[in-house]
């Protein structure tokens, strides 16, 4: 620690696991909203990602609350918020939130998968056939206008989720936005900057997902497709480089008493990660690699290198975001006169080799649900497919 410091504010009390928290649920809602382009708005080119978006957004929905769980020490505790409401505080809220949001997504999964459920259950046998048709919930029905119903409900569904994905991660924006006391979080622009780079995020982490699944799977990229993604994703960047620029220049400009505190933290505590990270590596290089991406100049292969690249410094950018907005600020004192210090230990409940499980639980979880049912298979191929092939298909 460096200057005035209360004793109380030695020991950083959101530590990483709390860092991990608004990095997963972004990447949740940044993967539904690229589902949701195709599903609502027609986005035709990125048909060949839609249903790997929604699958990887399911995925990493059921490990958002993990870090939160893991960081109570009592995980039980939790459910308390959901036995006593409490309307008045924006902790509370996160239980019925993402209650509301893992039901969308359920149940848009399940709408969008009908039809290859019944196909797998009907060429099935055993334990594989038991299992699909009671994912079918008795529902066989494969008739045109059942299959019309089933698009239109999940394009509804697709609708209402693209609102429910904003509040979740805005939601998150908003309790730190809402932290009068702390100068480096109190800004209403917080959760706006929260979603967009969730949006960014989400998208980056799909781009990577979709081609390491077509690496292992033999398959060539969609180039219409990849390069869709590159556009929105440079479009969507920009908004958000923006907004986090003018944050701090308008803080900046207004230069209030806490002014100072935040200028030594950027410039002395975090430059490293923010001005090298979040915004030359994150934001900065990818603008421009992500033009360069969609040049026609480039051979294919250079293309997908390009926007690849970008894409995992992105995500490199967007983490970096989240830590120093967490961690960076709970080192300045609430004197505003000191600073303390956080290095995460590599092992125990807080620790780096926890966060890194749980950062791989996601990609598990896909695995999984991938080799039950494939994304990547077109409907017209499913009826031909039997069950054992997904099954057994590797991600």
């Amino acid at each position: 620690m460096t200057g005035y410091v209360y004793p109380n504010e030695l020991e950083v009390q959101w530590s990483l696991l709390i860092v991990l928290y608004p990095f997963i649920t972004g990447l949740v809602a940044g993967a539904f909203i690229v589902s949701a382009l195709y599903h609502v708005f027609g986005r035709t080119q990125l048909k060949p990602v839609a249903r790997l978006a929604l699958v990887s957004a399911l995925s990493l929905l059921m490990v958002a609350p993990m870090p939160l769980l893991l960081h109570l020490g009592q995980p039980l505790r939790a459910f308390s918020i959901m036995w006593t409401p409490n309307p008045t505080s924006a902790m509370a809220g996160f239980g019925y939130i993402y209650s509301f949001y893992m039901i969308i997504v359920l149940l848009e999964v399940w709408f969008v998968f009908r039809k290859d459920l019944v196909q797998y259950a009907r060429n099935s046998t055993g334990i594989a056939g038991f299992g699909y048709r009671v994912l079918t919930l008795g529902a066989t029905d494969l008739s045109e206008a059942t299959l019309r119903t089933d698009e239109k409900v999940a394009k509804i569904l697709a609708a209402i989720g693209i609102p429910a994905a904003a509040f979740l991660h805005g939601y998150v924006g908003f309790i730190f936005g809402a932290i009068k006391a702390n100068p480096w979080w109190s800004t209403a622009l917080m959760p706006i900057i929260f979603l967009m780079s969730a949006i960014v995020s989400g998208t980056a982490l799909l781009m990577l997902v979709y081609a390491v699944t077509s690496w292992f799977r033999r398959q060539r990229l969609n180039m219409p497709c990849l390069m869709a993604l590159n556009k929105y994703l440079w479009y969507f960047l920009t908004v958000d480089v923006a907004l986090e620029v003018l944050e701090v220049v308008s803080k900046g400009y207004e230069a209030r008493d806490e002014w100072g505190a935040i200028y030594g933290l950027i410039t002395e505590r975090i430059p490293g990660s923010f001005f090298g990270l979040q915004l030359f590596l994150g934001a900065l290089v990818p603008l421009v690699l992500l033009l360069l991406g969609r040049s026609g100049r480039l051979a294919a292969w250079a293309r997908q290198a390009v926007t690849l690249v970008s894409a995992g410094l992105i995500l490199v950018g967007v983490f970096a975001m989240r830590w120093n907005v967490v961690i960076g600020g709970q080192l300045v004192s609430k004197s505003l006169m000191g600073y303390t210090v956080y290095r995460p230990p590599f092992m125990g409940m807080e620790g780096i080799l926890p966060a890194v499980v749980v950062m791989a639980l996601p990609f598990m979880i896909l695995a999984i649900i991938s080799r039950i049912l494939p994304p990547w298979v077109q409907e017209a191929a499913v009826a031909e497919r039997p069950v054992e092939r997904p099954i057994k298909a590797a991600v």
